[in-house]
């Protein structure tokens, strides 16, 4: 099996091979870094199988959709995750708990690890666990991002990472201390964040370490969020997505059944619109990248109600906060998306 760091920095992209088909996976790949991942490929003379980034990243642009431009690999990503193009015609791309993604003769199993992300997943094969940044060496990530949940990670590291044999050996997402590896034991021995801390230790000291945000968040979380890398696009700040009111799906579906039923909005991808997620009757589809250039067309309903769905309810809520600053009053975003609408049995068109 081959298993080998790519970036040589403190950003891990992990390239996983199977020596006897010659396939491989690259896990969390860095956009700037492409073409050096094609030709590590090439002079090792290996076929990227799949592309698979373990959560939606804040602190780099994935390699992730030009990867699968230039090479035809499927993205892989946890079934929570935002964005639009992970590859729906491949069987197990959009993974959950326990998955087995097939590379070759290896088989890497997915264990959902939600905390620092809601779509956060580790990948463990053959005695080795890639972590993302759900488990650091002595350190875990952060939980202070749109939908981080200390109590998750907690739950996470301990029920699922801590679960695996000690012997496992730990390749982290990231490491600025110049590690490279440790293993599960060494971890539950001596990582200072979990070693012996109950979990309301554990979420107090993370709601308590003030960190500061990457330094290009705003150019980098909601890109990857919504696979768009158009520079014209102007994303909206933090703050303005946090001030987007969230109604969740029983909400929705209770205005639409009332004497006014809001205008509701659906920004995902056009093939999204029809996959076996379907979408609300009556929403009309205009995508994220085309939303600033197409607002004319929703413009008459400036003054009603309007609620913004997408896949996750994470695009929806990017869109949301575009259309307050346009000047609508009164918009809301599906908080959860058409994800939760389908896990409330709601009901769809396709």
């Amino acid at each position: 099996m081959l298993c080998r760091e790519l970036n040589g920095g403190p950003t891990k992209t992990y390239l996983v091979g199977c020596a006897e088909t010659r396939k491989a996976a690259l896990i969390d790949p860095v956009l700037e870094k492409t073409d050096r991942y094609l030709a590590v490929l090439a002079s090792s003379g290996y076929t990227l199988d799949a592309v698979i980034d373990t959560h939606t990243h804040a602190d780099h642009l994935t390699g992730s959709w030009e990867l699968h431009a230039r090479t035809g690999a499927p993205v892989v990503m946890h079934r929570w995750a935002p964005a639009p193009h992970v590859d729906v015609h491949v069987d197990d791309v959009h993974v959950d708990d326990g998955h087995d993604v097939r590379v070759g003769g290896l088989v890497l199993r997915v264990l959902a690890t939600p905390g620092h992300t809601p779509d956060g997943i580790c990948l463990y094969v053959r005695g080795r666990v890639f972590t993302g940044d759900t488990l650091f060496i002595h350190g875990t990530g952060r939980t202070d991002f749109p939908g981080g949940d200390p109590g998750a990670l907690y739950d996470s590291i301990r029920q699922k990472l801590f679960a695996l044999p000690n012997s496992t050996v730990v390749f982290p997402g990231h490491d600025y201390r110049g590690h490279t590896r440790s293993t599960i034991g060494e971890e539950k021995r001596s990582n200072p964040r979990v070693a012996g801390r109950s979990r309301h230790a554990y979420i107090e000291s993370m709601r308590r370490l003030d960190l500061s945000l990457p330094d290009k968040i705003q150019e980098v979380l909601q890109p990857n969020q919504s696979a768009i890398d158009d520079r014209s696009l102007r994303f909206p700040t933090l703050a303005e997505l946090s001030a987007v009111r969230q109604l969740s799906s029983t909400e929705v579906r209770t205005l639409l059944d009332g004497p006014t039923p809001p205008f509701v909005l659906d920004v995902r991808e056009p093939d999204e619109y029809g996959d076996d997620l379907g979408h609300i009757t009556g929403s009309v589809l205009i995508p994220l990248k085309e939303l600033p250039a197409r607002v004319g067309e929703i413009e008459p309903s400036q003054a009603a109600e309007v609620v913004v769905v997408c896949r996750a309810g994470v695009r929806s809520t990017t869109a949301a906060a575009i259309l307050t600053g346009l000047g609508f009053a009164r918009v809301s975003n599906l908080r959860g998306g058409m994800l939760d609408w389908n896990e409330h049995g709601l009901a769809v068109e396709r």
